[in-house]
């Protein structure tokens, strides 16, 4: 390590006098520059993983030299080929054979590619493992946070206009919550107007472990959502607005803040559910997204009402900041004749038990910050849904904005004003209908209703309701 600080130090040495003295000849030639591209790969050979990838962006020439496959070959048997613990687990031992021979043949930056991403797969079985760790009261992984910043993964919002320059913007911030995970990118600048937008693009990135502060560290992206704006656009639905900034949602899970009067984006903000949100965000591709396996429960031909009862619901409703609610309901069930155009109807909170009744703690507001700028906008919240089958198993999970609208009808038995929020989505409907106590000044949240799709249902416990 030492002789590598000090390599590093002796360019930035001779490239600092080459500045300092631009009228002498030798300085028109960097000295270091001058030597055979043999020598300068032997004062390479001294330098670890992290130094050799920051050499590299020096200049062209340091460039091109520490790319050079012999550096890579070297670091890759001084890492895995010695390593009788990890080499079983993640290393090819045919790789490991052929890295031992000629590596003449390869192209440039092949070594230094297949080192980071060995280094990368090394600890895929560790990482499993913490995943697997599922809670028996959420049927999620208790470990999904710890992993997510463990494998150092990032995200990255890639922004195309239509005339087809390509921008990607560093995450602005994000906030973790009990079950899911908020991204935001603010615009400063940087974002196109909202009708110049051509498409959004999210990729989870995982990067490498490297000691090179200031410098962006290699990583592997994965595709987690690609959004035609073309066709989103003309179904956006407006869910709340405050003197600065209007909220539309594009999709379920995904808001653009516009800046109102005008047409440039402020922000854009991502709501990510936690189930298998760390294999999205690793598992995939640059170009296509991870692929969840299909799992079905077990085949059952005894019980007739098989898919129909057994739920539990674990319902959180928060914002950028703080949770208004978090409630489990067990043992949630629909009779057949309750099910009706095609979904199956599970309550948790019925309007006529009082008992089951919830107040909600704060006021439903969803903050914001731009650069400089922060607001809030009123009556729109975050809804953070898990529905577990009789087994345990997500059924049905996703995180999204959501708005609560002053209800037309009321239910009589109730004084003040009546609210309610909706979500929808292909696999089925939420209900959430609220009293406003004045007195109290808090919302009490009086129905809660979630509808499932029969197709949904019958696809995975093989009915045909």
């Amino acid at each position: 390590m030492a002789a590598s600080k000090a390599v590093i130090s002796t360019v930035r040495a001779v490239r600092t006098s080459k500045r300092a003295d631009k009228s002498s000849p030798a300085s028109t030639h960097n000295f270091i520059e001058r030597l055979p591209s043999e020598i300068l790969i032997k004062i390479l050979s001294y330098l670890d993983a992290s130094d050799l990838f920051s050499i590299s962006h020096i200049n062209k020439l340091f460039f091109q030299l520490a790319n050079d496959n012999s550096l890579w070959n070297k670091i890759y048997i001084t890492e895995f080929g010695r390593n009788k613990r990890q080499k079983p687990k993640c290393i090819d031992e045919l790789l490991l054979k052929m890295a031992t021979v000629e590596v003449k043949d390869q192209v440039a930056g092949y070594w230094k590619q297949l080192f980071f991403k060995t280094v990368a797969s090394c600890d895929m079985n560790i990482w499993k493992r913490q995943v697997g760790l599922v809670s028996h009261h959420s049927g999620l992984s208790s470990q999904t946070e710890r992993v997510l910043k463990n494998l150092h993964i990032t995200w990255e919002l890639t922004v195309t206009d239509k005339s087809g320059h390509e921008g990607t913007l560093e995450l602005s911030w994000s906030q973790f919550f009990e079950k899911s995970l908020t991204l935001c990118w603010s615009g400063g600048g940087s974002l196109p107007n909202l009708q110049q937008i051509s498409t959004l693009q999210l990729h989870g990135v995982r990067r490498i472990a490297l000691s090179c502060p200031g410098l962006k560290k290699p990583g592997r992206r994965s595709l987690m959502a690609k959004l035609d704006m073309q066709t989103l656009t003309e179904d956006m639905q407006v869910i709340g607005q405050d003197r600065l900034v209007e909220l539309k949602l594009l999709q379920p899970g995904i808001v653009i803040g516009i800046w109102r009067g005008q047409c440039s984006v402020a922000f854009v903000m991502f709501t990510l559910h936690f189930h298998r949100l760390v294999e999205r965000s690793i598992q995939g591709s640059s170009a296509c997204p991870y692929v969840e396996p299909l799992v079905k429960a077990p085949f059952d031909d005894i019980d007739p009402e098989y898919g129909l009862h057994g739920y539990q619901l674990h319902m959180v409703l928060h914002n950028t900041v703080c949770d208004f609610m978090s409630a489990c309901f067990s043992q949630l069930f629909c009779r057949r004749t309750q099910i009706h155009d095609g979904l199956i109807q599970l309550t948790a909170i019925s309007k006529r038990n009082v008992f089951q009744h919830t107040p909600l703690t704060g006021n439903i507001t969803l903050p914001w910050r731009c650069e400089a700028l922060q607001g809030e906008v009123e009556n729109c919240c975050i809804m953070s849904l898990t529905l577990l089958d009789e087994f345990r198993k997500p059924f049905w999970c996703f995180s999204c904005p959501v708005s609560i609208v002053l209800q037309k009808t009321v239910f009589c038995d109730f004084d003040g004003e009546h609210y309610l929020i909706q979500h929808q989505d292909s696999d089925g409907q939420v209900k959430m209908e609220f009293v406003w106590m004045e007195q109290q000044k808090q919302f009490v949240l009086v129905s809660l209703v979630v509808y499932v799709t029969t197709c949904k249902v019958n696809k995975h416990f093989g009915r045909d309701y």
